[in-house]
């Protein structure tokens, strides 16, 4: 299968290109390298000859033409967004333009490809999206996300990611365009962007700086692997029934206080302080986001039952590894400590 990825160069999209050559596809990657994205995600495999890189933003729809045009794909797995809620608060508008607008040229420039080519019938349009398009749960276990939880944006992000998702479910119902759907929950592991709460901690810890944490760390989120949300993510661009979306979820709730803690003692015993203290101790409580969410926990029976998938590592697994990946990987992570707005409190603006 030739895939068409777009935010190729991205955390999780790296880990879906790594993955989709390491399982035999073919993937062009098309990515517009703004400040999140990064080659070095993809070195692994830039050599292998199932894989192209296009330079080119989803914002510019005869872009996309060329693309389509030039490589024919026979799915498309749509993961360029601009994804930091922070930076959503301080600047909506990029979201709106990247999220929303395109989305819209993304689905234009796959309708147009699929109907010059007769419409085939295994062509996808893979759009991946997030939990927090659904909003806030309370703190009750057995209260969770599911496919027809009613959407209830709070943020700028969020709301720009919905608008998207409301766009993709009416061009396959308006156009026959052939859609899936997945809304994921957080993600974590390697080659995570360092602005994100996981690396931020990790970074910061080795580098003897304050542990932020927003509000008094009672927030909830379930917790996905990367490499275990690729793996589902390749699995429904293949086998999901169209028109259909799936939650892809961890289930590994876990508060961010209890995070970061498990964070800090694994790096207690990894990377000792040489003064014998715990990282815990450079735990801070600072001013929370505005509008930020109590709780996101995704119910995951539909991908396991139809698809027969569900999660392989637990937040301990993928926090052990993600730390030891981070340590391993400072001529990765160092350089992108100078980008623009990295290491700095965003989304305080009100």
């Amino acid at each position: 299968m030739k895939l068409l990825v777009t935010g190729g160069a991205g955390f999780i999209g790296s880990a879906v290109v790594r993955q989709a050559i390491g399982q035999g596809h073919s993937v062009v990657n098309v990515d517009a390298l703004t400040y999140a994205a990064c080659l070095d995600n993809v070195a692994s495999v830039a050599d292998n000859p199932n894989y192209a890189f296009e330079q080119a933003d989803i914002r510019d729809r005869a872009a996309l033409d060329r693309v389509f045009a030039t490589h024919k794909p026979d799915a498309v797995m749509h993961l360029a967004a601009e994804s930091h809620v922070d930076r959503s608060i301080d600047g909506p508008g990029d979201f709106i333009e990247t999220n929303i607008t395109g989305t819209y040229n993304m689905l234009e420039a796959a309708r147009k490809y699929w109907t010059d080519a007769g419409k085939p019938a295994r062509f996808r349009f893979h759009h991946i999206s997030t939990d927090e398009v659904y909003g806030s749960l309370p703190k009750d276990p057995s209260v969770m996300f599911t496919e027809d939880t009613a959407y209830d944006p709070r943020s700028p992000y969020s709301a720009s990611k919905a608008s998207s998702d409301h766009l993709v479910r009416a061009w396959g119902e308006t156009y026959g365009l052939p859609v899936v759907l997945t809304n994921c929950s957080n993600n974590y592991g390697p080659f995570h962007f360092p602005e994100k709460l996981i690396p931020v901690v990790i970074l910061n810890a080795l580098a003897g700086k304050d542990l932020p944490i927003y509000g008094d760390g009672s927030n909830i989120r379930d917790w996905l692997y990367v490499e275990d949300h690729a793996d589902a993510l390749l699995l429904v661009v293949q086998k999901g029934v169209l028109g259909r979306a799936y939650n892809i979820g961890g289930e590994n709730e876990r508060t961010n206080l209890e995070l970061v803690k498990t964070l800090c003692a694994i790096l207690d015993e990894k990377c000792p302080k040489q003064d014998g203290g715990s990282y815990a101790d450079q735990i801070t409580f600072v001013t929370d986001r505005p509008g930020h969410d109590a709780r996101y926990a995704i119910d995951p029976t539909r991908i396991r039952d139809e698809l027969g998938w569900r999660p392989s590592v637990t937040v301990e697994e993928g926090l052990e590894k993600t730390v030891q990946w981070y340590l391993d990987n400072e001529t990765w992570w160092k350089p992108l400590q100078a980008r623009q707005g990295v290491g700095q409190r965003l989304g305080v603006k009100t």
